[in-house]
């Protein structure tokens, strides 16, 4: 080889392997191409490459064509509001509004009926107005099943407490306290709620102040309770001791109504433990 061809060889640069990691890479700015004006765009301040360019502008072709709603500003009329709500699928009038609600639930429909006016005022879709009621529904009711259950509660506990102070005359006296109540309060007057949730009528207090109430009205026949009468277990033992006085015929076995007196103590202690009639 002759020493030109050997002075070739040495100056020809050699192909760079594709592992080279010392190759230098030149970073180009996309925008440099561009007129100031452009390249100085808020627009473009985020995009970095033509490939995010070239997503930007695929996305916006997209929205091209669809019905786009102004959002309106602070100074917007109320006709600017209803134009957007129109848009958005509000019904022409409050007659539009449809309430699919289970046959089982109750509806007031004078109330529905000024709850879909306000509804229509307020721009509300009809999906939206629907699950309004319905929301509205399901909270009135699952209320109403815990002043149900919260009563029920109190008419048990008054109950109990009632049948332990009054035994066997337990119906009798709340017989007496129903009727006089009867006589001076209008109909579902006792089923007013108390702030505990309980009824009127089922607290024990108010039972036992109608139930002394008839026993001050005497014979009245507003206040007398069908059936056989009682006495309260208080009352039974009054009697008993009255029977058990010291020197009574119920202590000395030969008077001649030492017998009587004995069975009338038991039917009082009989009467004093046997379980009240509900």
């Amino acid at each position: 080889m002759s020493s030109e061809n050997q002075e070739v060889a040495t100056t020809e640069q050699a192909p760079a392997l594709s592992g080279d990691t010392n190759t230098p890479t030149e970073t180009t700015d996309w925008k440099a191409s561009l007129s100031d004006e452009i390249r100085a765009d808020k627009s473009l301040e985020n995009i970095n490459d033509i490939e995010s360019l070239a997503k930007s502008y695929v996305h916006a072709q997209k929205l091209v064509g669809t019905d786009k709603i102004p959002v309106p500003n602070k100074h917007a009329t109320e006709d600017d509001w209803n134009a957007v709500y129109a848009k958005l699928g509000r019904p022409e009038t409050a007659d539009g509004y449809k309430f699919n609600l289970p046959e089982d639930q109750k509806v007031d429909e004078n109330g529905l009926k000024v709850f879909a006016d306000h509804a229509h005022k307020l721009g509300l879709l009809p999906n939206q107005a629907e699950g309004m009621v319905k929301f509205y529904n399901e909270m009135q009711a699952n209320q109403l099943k815990e002043q149900d259950s919260t009563a029920l509660a109190g008419r048990q506990k008054a109950m109990d407490e009632l049948q332990s102070e009054w035994g066997q005359a337990y119906k009798q006296k709340v017989d007496q306290a129903n009727n006089v109540v009867a006589s001076v309060f209008p109909p579902g007057f006792m089923s007013t709620n108390l702030a505990d949730g309980t009824k009127l009528g089922d607290h024990p207090a108010v039972i036992k102040a109608f139930a002394d109430l008839a026993s001050k009205m005497g014979e009245d026949k507003i206040v007398q309770a069908d059936g056989p009468t009682y006495l309260t277990p208080k009352q039974i033992d009054k009697e008993i001791a009255t029977l058990q006085q010291p020197g009574s015929a119920y202590w000395d076995k030969n008077h001649p109504n030492h017998k009587i007196a004995v069975e009338e103590v038991q039917a009082l202690f009989e009467q004093k433990h046997a379980k009240a009639e509900e």
